[in-house]
C-alpha cells in the first residue's frame, strides 16, 4: 500500500527479547533432550554392534527359536521373550488394581493425619532393593502361593493358561513341586515392586483433579464414589496409563526379582500357574558370568530384543497419554 510519500508500508516485525535466563533455561533443556536422544541412539548403537555376530549366523530364526545353546548354532529368544511378556502381564494384572485403590485411597479416604504417612510408607516400598523383594518371594511367598495356585488351577484350570501338565487337582498327594517357581510367583514379586511406582504417579495425578468440579458434582447429589467415578477418574485417565506403562517398562526389565524366583526353562511356556519359565533379563544374568566371545554376543542380541520392546511399548504409552490428556474431560 502506497503512502504519500510513495514508499509502499511494510509489516513491521515484532520482537520480544526473552531475556538471558530465558534463553539459557530453553538452551538447557533442548540441550537435554538432545542428550538423552543420543544417549538412546549410542545403546541402540552399542548392542547391534556386539550382537552383530551372533545375527549374523541366527538371522530371523532368533526370533522363532526357543533353545539357548550357541555353542551348536541353535539359539533364539522366542522362549524368553515370551516368558519376558508373561511374568510383566501377570505383575500388571496384579498392580495395577492394588496401586489405583491404594492411590484413590490416600486422596479421597484416608484422614488428613494418616495421609502423610501412607505416602511415606508407599514411597519407601518404591526405594526397597529388588534383591529384598526376590528373597521375600523365593523363602516366604512360594511357599504361602502354591495353595492359591493349586485352588486356581483346580476350578479354573479349563482357562489355558490355568493349566498345570502332569498335575491332578483332585489328588490330595500331588506333588506341590509343580506350583513352585513359576511366572505366577515372579509376577506377585514383581508386582509387589512396580505397585509403588505405579501408586505414586496415580496418587499425584488424582490429587490435581479440579476443586470446582469435585465440589459441584458433590453438590448435585453424588456421592463420594460418584464423584470420583465422575471428576478424579476421567481427569486422571491419561496418568494411569502412563504410570501402567512405566510399571510395565520395569516389569519387563526386572532381572535379580525374577532371577531368584524362577526355574529358567528355554521352552516357550503358556501355562503360568507350572514350575518353570524366564525371562530376557534373568538369562543375561544366568550365562553372563560363563559366556564366551559368541554367547556374549548372542546375549547381546537379546539385550537389543529386550531394549527394542521397551522401545516400543513406552512409544505406544507416550502416544496413548497424548491422546488422553489428564483433565481433558470429565462427566461433571
Amino acid at each position: 500500500m502506497a503512502t504519500a510519500t510513495g514508499v509502499e508500508d511494510e509489516p513491521r516485525r515484532l520482537h520480544a527479547d526473552s531475556g538471558l535466563p530465558d534463553r539459557l533455561f530453553r538452551g538447557t533443556l533442548r540441550g537435554g533432550g538432545a542428550a538423552v536422544l543420543a544417549i538412546m541412539l549410542l545403546v541402540g548403537g552399542f548392542l547391534t554392534y556386539r550382537a552383530w555376530q551372533a545375527l549374523e549366523v541366527a538371522e530371523f530364526s532368533f526370533l522363532t527359536t526357543e533353545a539357548w545353546e550357541p555353542g551348536s548354532g541353535n539359539f533364539g529368544v522366542a522362549a524368553v521373550l515370551v516368558g519376558t511378556v508373561l511374568i510383566a502381564s501377570v505383575a500388571i494384572v496384579i498392580a495395577v488394581p492394588l496401586a489405583t485403590g491404594t492411590a484413590l485411597y490416600i486422596c479421597e479416604y484416608a484422614p488428613a493425619r494418616f495421609r502423610r504417612t501412607l505416602i511415606s510408607l508407599v514411597d519407601l516400598m518404591a526405594a526397597v532393593p529388588s534383591v529384598v523383594y526376590g528373597l521375600w518371594g523365593m523363602f516366604f511367598l512360594e511357599s504361602q502361593a502354591i495353595g492359591v495356585a493349586r485352588w486356581l488351577s483346580t476350578y479354573f484350570g479349563w482357562f489355558p493358561p490355568f493349566t498345570v501338565d502332569g498335575a491332578d487337582p483332585h489328588d490330595p498327594l500331588n506333588s506341590a513341586t509343580v506350583y513352585t517357581s513359576s511366572t505366577f510367583i515372579a509376577g506377585i514379586v514383581v508386582a509387589m515392586m512396580v505397585a509403588p511406582v505405579i501408586c505414586s504417579i496415580m496418587r499425584e495425578v488424582f490429587s490435581q483433579a479440579p476443586v470446582g468440579e469435585r465440589e459441584g458434582a458433590l453438590a448435585l447429589g453424588a456421592t463420594r464414589w460418584g464423584m470420583i467415578r465422575s471428576v478424579v477418574l476421567p481427569f486422571g485417565k491419561g496418568g494411569m496409563i502412563g504410570g501402567t506403562m512405566l510399571g510395565l517398562g520395569r516389569a519387563l526389565g526386572e532381572t535379580i526379582a525374577v532371577f531368584l524366583v524362577i526355574s529358567p526353562v528355554f521352552v516357550i511356556q503358556p501355562h503360568v500357574l507350572q514350575a518353570g519359565t524366564s525371562s530376557v533379563s534373568s538369562l543375561i544374568a544366568l550365562r553372563y558370568g560363563e559366556a564366551g566371545a559368541f554367547e556374549m554376543s548372542a546375549l547381546m542380541a537379546a539385550g537389543l530384543a529386550l531394549f527394542l520392546m521397551t522401545l516400543v511399548v513406552n512409544f505406544v504409552a507416550s502416544s496413548i497419554v497424548a491422546r488422553s490428556r489428564s483433565g481433558a474431560a470429565s462427566d461433571a
